[in-house]
Protein backbone atom coordinates (compact mmCIF):
# COMPACT_ATOMS: atom_id res chain seq x y z
CA UNK A 1 0.00 0.00 0.00
CA UNK A 2 1.45 3.14 -1.23
CA UNK A 3 2.11 5.85 1.85
CA UNK A 4 -0.05 8.19 0.99
CA UNK A 5 -2.69 5.36 0.91
CA UNK A 6 -2.17 4.82 4.40
CA UNK A 7 -1.65 8.84 5.47
CA UNK A 8 -5.48 9.07 3.75
CA UNK A 9 -6.72 6.02 6.00
CA UNK A 10 -5.04 6.95 9.10
CA UNK A 11 -6.73 10.66 8.28
CA UNK A 12 -10.20 8.72 8.95
CA UNK A 13 -12.39 8.37 12.00
CA UNK A 14 -11.45 5.31 13.55
CA UNK A 15 -15.07 3.44 11.99
CA UNK A 16 -13.65 4.56 8.56
CA UNK A 17 -10.45 3.85 9.35
CA UNK A 18 -11.38 0.62 9.63
CA UNK A 19 -13.35 0.38 6.21
CA UNK A 20 -10.42 2.06 4.48
CA UNK A 21 -8.09 -0.24 5.95
CA UNK A 22 -9.96 -3.31 4.70
CA UNK A 23 -10.43 -2.12 1.54
CA UNK A 24 -6.85 -1.28 0.93
CA UNK A 25 -5.70 -4.56 2.12
CA UNK A 26 -7.68 -6.58 0.12
CA UNK A 27 -7.22 -4.44 -3.00
CA UNK A 28 -3.88 -4.61 -2.39
CA UNK A 29 -3.88 -8.63 -2.09
CA UNK A 30 -6.03 -9.57 -4.79
CA UNK A 31 -4.26 -6.70 -7.61
CA UNK A 32 -0.64 -6.77 -6.76
CA UNK A 33 0.18 -5.82 -9.68
CA UNK A 34 -2.14 -1.95 -9.85
CA UNK A 35 -0.30 0.57 -9.22
CA UNK A 36 -1.81 2.37 -5.93
CA UNK A 37 -1.96 6.33 -5.17
CA UNK A 38 -3.69 8.95 -4.34
CA UNK A 39 -5.80 11.05 -7.21
CA UNK A 40 -8.09 13.65 -7.55
CA UNK A 41 -7.37 13.00 -3.26
CA UNK A 42 -8.67 9.64 -3.18
CA UNK A 43 -6.64 5.97 -2.84
CA UNK A 44 -7.07 4.68 -6.58
CA UNK A 45 -5.68 1.58 -8.12
CA UNK A 46 -4.67 1.77 -11.58
CA UNK A 47 -3.77 -1.24 -14.39
CA UNK A 48 -1.40 -0.14 -17.31
CA UNK A 49 -2.68 3.80 -16.16
CA UNK A 50 -6.00 3.27 -16.31
CA UNK A 51 -7.80 3.50 -13.13
CA UNK A 52 -9.56 0.17 -12.16
CA UNK A 53 -10.85 0.91 -8.09
CA UNK A 54 -10.66 3.19 -5.30
CA UNK A 55 -12.26 4.54 -2.36
CA UNK A 56 -13.69 8.00 -0.82
CA UNK A 57 -14.37 9.17 2.40
CA UNK A 58 -18.00 10.82 1.69
CA UNK A 59 -19.69 12.43 4.38
CA UNK A 60 -21.79 9.45 5.89
CA UNK A 61 -20.17 6.31 4.21
CA UNK A 62 -16.95 5.25 2.31
CA UNK A 63 -17.99 4.87 -1.11
CA UNK A 64 -16.35 1.73 -3.13
CA UNK A 65 -16.26 2.75 -6.73
CA UNK A 66 -15.18 0.64 -9.66
CA UNK A 67 -14.62 2.71 -12.78
CA UNK A 68 -15.85 -0.26 -14.88
CA UNK A 69 -18.23 -1.49 -12.43
CA UNK A 70 -21.34 -1.39 -14.37
CA UNK A 71 -20.27 -3.89 -16.99
CA UNK A 72 -19.63 -5.98 -13.99
CA UNK A 73 -23.69 -7.31 -13.83
CA UNK A 74 -23.41 -6.95 -9.78
CA UNK A 75 -27.01 -6.49 -8.68
CA UNK A 76 -25.22 -4.96 -5.14
CA UNK A 77 -23.12 -2.21 -7.31
CA UNK A 78 -24.81 1.13 -8.10
CA UNK A 79 -24.42 2.98 -11.40
CA UNK A 80 -22.31 5.66 -10.59
CA UNK A 81 -21.99 8.89 -12.88
CA UNK A 82 -22.86 9.02 -16.97
CA UNK A 83 -20.32 6.76 -18.19
CA UNK A 84 -19.48 3.51 -16.68
CA UNK A 85 -18.80 3.56 -12.61
CA UNK A 86 -20.52 1.81 -10.46
CA UNK A 87 -20.51 2.36 -6.27
CA UNK A 88 -21.15 0.10 -3.27
CA UNK A 89 -21.18 2.35 0.13
CA UNK A 90 -20.30 1.04 3.38
CA UNK A 91 -20.21 2.90 6.94
CA UNK A 92 -19.04 -0.37 8.74
CA UNK A 93 -16.12 -2.78 8.44
CA UNK A 94 -18.64 -5.67 8.98
CA UNK A 95 -20.46 -4.71 5.98
CA UNK A 96 -17.73 -5.49 3.62
CA UNK A 97 -18.32 -8.66 2.00
CA UNK A 98 -14.80 -10.23 0.98
CA UNK A 99 -15.92 -12.65 -1.09
CA UNK A 100 -17.69 -10.15 -3.27
CA UNK A 101 -15.55 -8.10 -3.32
CA UNK A 102 -12.31 -10.18 -4.53
CA UNK A 103 -15.07 -11.14 -7.20
CA UNK A 104 -15.62 -7.43 -8.71
CA UNK A 105 -11.70 -7.50 -7.55
CA UNK A 106 -11.36 -10.45 -10.25
CA UNK A 107 -13.81 -8.60 -12.84
CA UNK A 108 -12.17 -5.25 -12.44
CA UNK A 109 -8.57 -6.78 -13.90
CA UNK A 110 -10.71 -8.55 -16.97
CA UNK A 111 -13.19 -5.99 -17.53
CA UNK A 112 -12.03 -2.25 -17.85
CA UNK A 113 -13.31 0.74 -20.20
CA UNK A 114 -10.10 3.31 -21.21
CA UNK A 115 -10.50 6.28 -18.77
CA UNK A 116 -6.81 6.83 -19.64
CA UNK A 117 -7.54 7.79 -22.45
CA UNK A 118 -11.19 9.47 -22.06
CA UNK A 119 -10.18 13.19 -22.67
CA UNK A 120 -8.38 12.35 -25.83
CA UNK A 121 -11.70 10.31 -27.29
CA UNK A 122 -13.36 13.77 -26.67
CA UNK A 123 -15.62 11.91 -23.83
CA UNK A 124 -15.82 8.80 -25.61
CA UNK A 125 -14.98 5.21 -23.79
CA UNK A 126 -13.74 1.95 -25.72
CA UNK A 127 -13.74 -1.08 -23.68
CA UNK A 128 -10.21 -2.57 -23.54
CA UNK A 129 -11.02 -6.26 -22.04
Amino acid sequence: MHSDTKKYNEAQSPNDRAVCQLLAEQIDGDLPEAENKIWHGHPVWFLEGNPIVGYSKLRNCVRLLFWSGQSFAEEVLKKEGSFQAAETRYTAADQVNTEDLRRWLAKARDIQWDYKNIVRRKGRLERLK
